[in-house]
């Protein structure tokens, strides 16, 4: 048996993201974000989605870019941190320790703890109501060298100790269960 709710947000697990934004030092800024994830493969794009309140909004609103970047198990406090608190009134790399690095492709910085760093070009805004969808379009990703494997080339982001945000907590992936195909693949 399963039980009715009210309709709701229940997609879970979802990725803990930093997006971070400013295309000056003074205006970087960092937000905790869940509401993500991939749209298109050509072009390569993405969303984020934020609410209007959020001191984030304004900026990536007047310059249409931002980066993903992807969170650890050793980022959690961090992650939780720049979710809660407000970049109108704290510097959240100062009080969360993560190093913002000038952008490739884009003016806003990417967080240098960060194994894989995902550089947006804002598309188009849709207004939905308590949030807007930020549609982007993806211009560069930087992976963290010491997740390449040196002999085969392969990015090896499972090694990175990714976490997921689920139903308000936060969790850290768990091993490989199988890969895509597997399910099909013949066996030999």
């Amino acid at each position: 048996m399963k039980q009715s709710w009210k309709p709701g947000t229940m997609i879970y697990p979802l990725p803990a993201v930093l997006v971070s934004c400013g295309n000056t030092p003074e205006r970087y800024n960092m937000a905790t974000v869940a509401w993500t994830g991939t749209i298109c493969t050509d072009p390569a794009m993405c969303y984020i989605s934020l609410r209007p309140s959020r001191h984030s909004y304004d900026i990536i609103s007047e310059e249409m870019e931002f980066t993903i970047n992807l969170t650890t198990i050793d980022m959690a406090r961090a992650t939780d941190w720049a979710g809660v608190k407000s970049g109108r009134d704290y510097d959240k790399w100062k009080e969360t320790g993560l190093t913002p690095v000038k952008g490739v492709k884009v003016g806003c910085p990417y967080i240098e703890q960060s194994p894989l760093s995902i550089e947006c070009k804002v598309k188009e805004i849709i207004h939905l109501g308590s949030h807007d969808m930020f549609i982007a379009e993806v211009l560069n990703v930087l992976a963290d060298e010491s997740l390449i494997n040196p002999e085969s080339g392969a990015f090896e982001l499972s090694r990175a100790g990714l976490m997921a945000y689920s139903h308000g907590g936060y969790y850290e992936l768990g091993k490989c269960i199988g890969h895509f195909g597997w399910s099909v693949k013949k066996k030999k």
